[in-house]
């Protein structure tokens, strides 16, 4: 096993080498001042049904607030609350307040919990029959193995949380409001208004229908994965790998309570983890962006006939009497790496700005984090007016969240396909290697357990265990006797998880994930006024 590490982090440092020698290459600076066409007024010229000239004639609220929020999910609740209880005038707009019906968005990582923690909103998990989530289970051709989260240095309060989307997303809106200088109004955000480059405010459509415009000095959007400003402040590359399926089990008993479950099944992984005291949500990944029809039964079959002979026998009864049920839920899974362009005025958060395959459920701990660093960045700042100045300053906001987010990105892109089944024997052999290094218990199931749950948000380390996984693979192949055909398929192994890392690595920023103190922005101040 020393000798695995070893050759990982060889294996790690000869990628960066070939990343350096081949892969890098340095994008020009963009100008944040505000007559700049480099930055949202040529976006605006692409995207234009997202922006509109400013332009103070029409009806508009003007009521001196500080920032707007144009969304109030989980990123947008929880920074309404955040920025409110910083003095912050919050004003958020948020296209429907009544509760979400969501299949994902369910899993609170232990790390996210700690975020939540820093952030004062702890109690948002209480009172909504929330369940303490321990770690995982992993299932493969009938064998089990457990992965505990390393929580032994912590209290004994953290740990993960699952919960109904809703009623937490609830729980924090309620919460935000309850602050006295933060307004959450239901409107539905048609476009930002642009003067001279710099996002004023946004233009909006009340639910009765009035077209209203709204001014701050500060613009955040975090209207979800659909976003349709993302393309005045980033250039989205979105990739759609798979779809869930989601259903509810009712009534069952997990066999490894308080544990998320993931099946290693043809052709790709089944989660189920509790949402309550009497319920468990199941996700069926399937490949590619085309589901069977839900409503001429096809999905039924499919689920029944394909899914349910791969289901853990305590649950395939409860399997069966949820797809017998009918309310079968669909879902996209999105991928797509951050890729600001930074604008005066205005800043991306959330799923509108930066998506992972939720296979691993990192969406709301990289959102909660990502809430913590602007946090820290905003509260020496008393006047956020000068937006060419803030636009500079927050650039750092780019840098400083790239480690934690990368690496839970990264993670969550690279399990997906080493999960996911495959015709090639190097991928399948890959796949093995995965599921016995994590048995092996101690520091083999620690380290990628505390990467997952966000504990350990340490890029290097996830390098370091993936490919220690993949030598693990190599070394079973070669012993007792290595043969030629086996030397092949090691090899091929060592390939495909290179191709399987590096490029997500690549897309994500070797720079920026690897060594943030070299990039500039990360020392950046706020100006001296």
């Amino acid at each position: 096993m020393d000798l695995a590490l070893l050759g990982s982090l060889f294996a790690a440092l000869l990628g960066f080498f070939v990343f350096c020698r081949y892969g890098l290459s340095r994008k020009d600076k963009k100008d944040c001042s505000p007559g700049n066409g480099n930055n949202a007024a040529s976006a605006s010229a692409t995207s234009t049904t997202t922006t509109t000239d400013f332009d103070g004639g029409d009806v508009s609220r003007d009521g001196g607030y500080d920032v707007i929020i144009v969304g109030a999910g989980v990123a947008g609740a929880a920074l309404a609350h955040t920025l409110g209880k910083e003095g912050r005038r919050v004003r958020v707009i948020e296209r429907d307040l009544t509760e979400p019906d969501r299949i994902v968005g369910e899993l609170l990582q232990p790390g996210g919990y700690l975020k939540l923690i820093e952030l004062g909103l702890e109690d948002c998990v209480e009172e909504i029959d929330a369940q303490r989530v321990f770690g995982y289970a992993l299932f493969k051709d009938g064998k089990a193995t457990r992965l505990s989260y390393p929580l032994e240095k912590f209290h004994s309060d953290v740990s993960g949380r699952s919960f109904h989307n809703g009623r937490f997303i609830q729980r924090m809106r309620e919460k935000a409001a309850s602050l006295p200088n933060v307004q959450l109004e239901q409107g539905t955000v048609t476009s930002l208004l642009e003067d001279n480059g710099t996002i004023r405010g946004v233009q909006y459509k009340t639910k009765s229908g009035e077209e209203l415009k709204a001014y701050a000095p500060l613009t955040i959007v975090c209207d979800g994965c659909f976003s349709n400003l993302r393309r005045s402040l980033c250039n989205p590359k979105v990739d759609i790998p798979s779809c869930f399926v989601g259903l509810v089990l009712e009534n069952c008993q997990l066999p490894f309570a308080n544990h998320g479950h993931v099946i290693l099944a043809d052709p790709s992984p089944i989660l189920f983890y509790p949402i309550s005291s009497t319920e468990v949500r199941c996700l069926v990944d399937v490949p590619g962006q085309k589901v069977p029809s839900v409503s001429n039964g096809e999905m039924a079959n499919y689920l029944k006939t394909v899914v349910a002979p791969q289901v853990p026998h305590e649950l395939h009864d409860a399997f069966v009497s949820a797809v017998d049920r009918g309310n079968i839920r669909t879902m996209p899974n999105r991928s797509m790496p951050a890729a600001p362009h930074p604008t005066p005025g205005a800043l991306l958060m959330g799923d509108a700005f930066n998506m992972r395959h939720p296979l691993t459920g990192g969406g709301m701990t990289v959102a909660l984090s990502d809430i913590v660093v602007l946090r820290n960045l905003l509260r020496p700042l008393h006047d956020l007016n000068d937006a060419s100045a803030l636009c500079k300053y927050l650039e750092s906001f780019y840098t400083l969240r790239k480690p934690v987010a990368a690496t839970i990105n990264t993670l969550a892109g690279a399990l997906y396909k080493v999960f996911s089944s495959s015709p090639d024997q190097a991928r399948k052999e890959m796949r093995q290697a995965c599921f016995d290094y994590l048995s092996l218990g101690g520091v083999f199931s620690n380290g990628p357990v505390s990467l997952l749950s966000g504990l350990n948000p340490r890029p290097l380390s996830l390098v370091c265990h993936f490919f220690a996984v993949a030598i693990y693979g190599v070394g079973r192949l070669l012993l007792p006797f290595p043969s030629p055909k086996r030397m092949w398929i090691g090899a091929r192994l060592i390939s495909a998880a290179s191709g399987i890392i590096f490029p997500i690595i690549k897309a994500e920023g070797v720079r920026q994930m690897f060594f943030p103190a070299t990039v500039p922005a990360y020392y950046r101040a706020p100006s001296a006024h």
